[in-house]
């Protein structure tokens, strides 16, 4: 039995792309229509999106909503195929899934002094994260980190909540030159920090965590590039967590970063590097 034509619009008219807006060439945020999702997600929750009806799962967590408008925050970096597309589509394009809320909520609590770590795109699933913490009644301290000025995103939402924000740069163009952890070093040498929480690429939340444990701050990593299926079905993103297993999509995104085993874990992001390559390369050749 076919679906009705009125329902296959209906579906399609709750993905609608609302507005665009581009962060630097490889990084653009999506507004997307997903009223039940507005309403129900919380910080740390994650979608998983479906550009077209061959396209593959894409785990992306949201960066923000509005509830009156109906409508779900994407920030999006150009990596592989689908994410290229994702970044291609404009205002007025559909999307043909968008599934979630999925994965457990960022534990909110009123915990003191908080240092909030991103890296790069990682400032997006940041925000809400902020938000959350602040209005809980917390200190937030963000230090935003990235490569060079261009690439540093949500510096002006940041501020609207975030008690101090400290920018570090590789190369110096904007704010302080130097790593991520020089900034939280900084901190955590100035005042007693009571949580840390991280959001990035694999390697920065590696050392963000070794320098935490040294000081012995309590510190939360989001492990959520790892994902694939995004509801415990395919075992893509098993991790170990205190020497057990454990699926990010069902039992995180959210983990104990001093429990991970980031070097397990960066080894099985890197384990289809080569056909992803080749599958970009063909799409490209295909333009």
């Amino acid at each position: 039995m076919t679906q009705s034509p009125e329902l296959i619009i209906q579906k399609k008219i709750m993905n609608k792309i609302i507005s665009k807006k581009n962060f630097s060439e490889n990084v653009v945020s999506l507004d997307i229509e997903a009223p039940l999702i507005a309403k129900a997600r919380r910080a740390g929750h994650f979608v998983i999106v479906r550009i077209d009806k061959d396209g593959e799962r894409i785990p992306l967590t949201i960066a923000g909503s509005d509830i009156e408008k109906g409508t779900i925050t994407l920030v999006v970096q150009k990596i592989g195929v689908s994410s290229t597309k994702l970044c291609s589509l404009n205002a007025g394009d559909y999307i043909e899934d968008v599934v979630g809320p999925l994965g457990k909520a960022t534990h909110i609590d009123k915990f003191g002094t908080v240092v909030c770590a991103c890296g790069g795109v990682g400032t997006a699933p940041m925000l809400p994260i902020v938000e959350a913490l602040k209005k809980a009644g917390n200190k937030v301290i963000v230090v935003l980190a990235a490569r060079t000025k261009d690439l540093i995103i949500l510096e002006e939402q940041m501020r609207q909540y975030a008690d101090e924000i400290i920018i570090m740069t590789d190369d110096g163009s904007y704010g302080t030159k130097g790593l991520v952890t020089n900034g939280i070093e900084n901190v955590i040498n100035r005042e007693k920090v009571d949580l840390c929480v991280t959001i990035g690429p694999a390697i920065m939340m590696k050392f963000v965590s070794l320098l935490t444990k040294k000081y012995n701050v309590p510190t939360v990593a989001s492990l959520n590039t790892i994902m694939v299926d995004g509801t415990g079905m395919c075992g893509a993103c098993r991790v170990s967590i205190g020497g057990e297993t454990k699926f990010v999509c069902i039992d995180g995104p959210e983990f104990d970063a001093h429990q991970v085993n980031f070097d397990e874990m960066m080894m099985r992001l890197g384990a289809y590097r080569e056909q992803e390559q080749a599958a970009f390369a063909k799409y490209k050749e295909q333009l």
